[in-house]
């Protein structure tokens, strides 16, 4: 299994964080999961800017040469999550990938 720490940026970091948020945001990135993520678990926490997630992930066989690096899943997952979301969308700033 592999954890991968992620954080979503707020546009405004004006006011306390919405109640309920991190059951709102786990809930997005959960409804656009694919079984090809590998995710198994993701908990989040809210700071007055951002939202820190800790997504886990299932280890793929180093044999197969097609898998991407749970980084990159973890990145592609919150860029699909982004685009179709309006929530995410009006809450928080497009995800870029940090270095690794």
């Amino acid at each position: 299994m592999d954890i991968v720490y992620a954080s979503l940026s707020r546009r405004s970091a004006a006011g306390l964080p919405p109640s309920g948020e991190a059951t709102e945001v786990l809930g997005v990135l959960w409804a656009h999961a694919t079984p090809g993520d590998g995710l198994e678990h993701i908990s989040c926490r809210t700071e007055a800017d951002r939202v820190d997630l800790l997504l886990y992930l299932l280890t793929h066989p180093s044999d197969t040469s097609e898998v991407r690096s749970s980084p990159h899943q973890v990145e592609d997952l919150l860029n699909r999550s982004h685009r179709a979301s309006p929530l995410l969308r009006r809450r928080y700033l497009p995800p870029r990938l940090t270095a690794m």
